[in-house]
């Protein structure tokens, strides 16, 4: 008998085995491992963490999109204002939000990828969708501040139901026959079934996957119980994710029995979570408007596969539109922004307006007589930092002259014969394969402290910096060089807390 055939005989081992083989053959699940670790590592950071997590999102081009859709979507509608980078929704939502919406979405794609021949197993995903609006409109009548915390774990709670329907579908028509016969509680039938409850195998994946424990030990479900002491952080999130889950669960009721059933979970919940009965029923019936708007944009792909291979394959063709949008990003948080937000939205503005394979900012370390690479966003990344950096006297090649003049300098044949003695030993080394490369030099009283790079590599078609573009690309050299002004003027050690 194959793997795949075998029977998991209500043995927990052999379940869990069935489950990893399925998913081996259909396409490994956590395909997002990579990224789940980044975003995990990214939030937990320290002096870069905003950056990491703008880099982190902008290396999945369906992730990004679907942020800066959310970001920009009636939920966080008391922003007022647009956001067209990944870098200004980390600035507004902040990154523990831009963190857990990113998990939840890598996560949700893999399953809607997985469950894409399965009415039940989308029936599931569309369920945990629902939960984390309910969790999100939960939350925001409490005085809480953990709402995105609180939707991914509502998301991802009733992740072994998920498993079980889009990896073991025959044993889970066998359960909800068995759960039919005991009151309709799948989660008590499973263990006849499968060895182990729903819920224990949703912790199981987790821990398989890597994911936080703090997150992992919400999958547990909560049954209501008598008010008593508060809840701690941990009792709190599964309570609020076992009553979103329930919640979505009873949405779905089509025997009449839904109001019923929501009824009973408020009366259960309300006073544990510190809610009026009333006020949680008005957080449910929120969510489903929310999510009548809003799950679009988390399940269906936000555009063709095609046009996101376009949106990053080059120069865009409104690159002067996006560097000026950006440059009014910029414009409107370099009141409250800090140095390092600023330059991260700079980056990615240029990065996305033109295309480029990879942007790179350069400071000036005047300690040790050299220019080095702090942050880099595209090819390569933290990779090349190590072997960007040349000594800040004056040589005979492109970055110095730039640096010199205070004027940027785009090249369009970087391998032209009669550009060789152009460019130093360091560029050549570190990028052999870049076509066209700017540098924007940013200022201060005329003394140069550092500069923005920008290039394409042959794998990228030709182009060039049009004249409509200049203007923008200054406007964002300017802002970024004031803001690092300020800083100089109010700390002395500007240069080496700037990142």
């Amino acid at each position: 008998m194959t793997a795949l055939n075998q029977s998991v005989s209500a043995d927990p081992d052999k379940t869990m085995e069935l489950i990893w083989a399925r998913s081996r053959q259909r396409g490994d699940l956590p395909g997002f491992s990579k990224v789940v670790t980044a975003i995990i590592a990214a939030m937990r950071g320290d002096d870069d963490r905003e950056f990491n997590m703008t880099r982190t999102v902008l290396q999945d081009p369906a992730l990004t999109q679907k942020v800066l859709r959310l970001a920009n979507s009636a939920m966080y509608s008391v922003f007022g204002q647009g956001i067209n980078t990944v870098s200004k929704a980390v600035i507004v939502l902040g990154t523990e939000a831009i963190g857990h919406l990113a998990l939840g979405l890598k996560l949700i794609d893999g399953l809607s990828a997985a469950s894409a021949e399965s009415a039940l197993a989308r029936a599931e995903l569309e369920k945990s969708v629902m939960a984390g609006h309910i969790a999100r409109q939960v939350v925001a009548s409490t005085s809480t501040r953990d709402t995105e915390e609180a939707v991914v774990c509502s998301m991802l709670h009733s992740l072994g139901r998920m498993l079980v329907t889009f990896y073991l579908p025959e044993y889970w028509q066998r359960i909800r026959v068995n759960a039919a016969e005991k009151g309709g509680d799948e989660n008590r039938a499973a263990p006849e079934i499968l060895g182990l409850g729903l819920d224990e195998i949703g912790r199981l994946a987790g821990q398989q996957w890597g994911l936080p424990a703090a997150l992992v030990d919400t999958f547990a479900d909560m049954p209501p119980r008598p008010v008593g002491e508060p809840l701690d952080h941990k009792d709190w999130l599964t309570a609020v994710s076992t009553l979103s889950s329930r919640c979505a669960e009873a949405l779905c009721k089509e025997d009449g029995s839904r109001q019923a059933a929501l009824a009973s979970l408020a009366e259960g919940y309300a006073d544990m979570l510190g809610l009026e009965k009333e006020r949680l029923i008005a957080a449910v019936e929120t969510a489903q408007q929310a999510a009548a708007d809003e799950d679009a944009v988390t399940i269906k792909p936000l555009m063709p596969a095609s046009a996101a291979a376009a949106a990053v394959a080059g120069k865009p063709a409104d690159a002067a539109g996006i560097l000026s949008r950006g440059a009014a990003e910029m414009r409107g948080v370099q009141q409250t922004a800090t140095p390092s937000q600023l330059m991260s939205l700079a980056l990615e503005t240029v990065y996305q307006g033109l295309g480029f394979t990879r942007v790179v900012a350069f400071l000036r370390d005047a300690e040790h007589a050299s220019y080095a690479a702090h942050l880099c966003l595209g090819d390569g990344g933290q990779e090349l930092l190590p072997r960007l950096i040349f000594g800040d006297a004056y040589e005979p090649d492109v970055f110095h002259a730039a640096l010199a003049n205070d004027k940027m300098i785009f090249v369009e044949n970087a391998q032209a014969p009669a550009f060789a003695s152009k460019v130093p030993r360091w560029w050549k080394d570190a990028l052999p394969t870049v076509r066209s490369f700017m540098v924007l030099p940013l200022t201060v009283n005329r003394h140069p402290i550092g500069f923005i790079y920008g290039d394409w590599d042959s794998s990228k078609p030709a182009a060039r910096i049009e004249q409509a573009e200049v203007g923008p690309l200054n406007e964002i050299r300017t802002l970024v060089s004031g803001m690092i002004e300020q800083r100089r003027q109010a700390e002395p050690t500007w240069i080496r807390k700037l990142f």
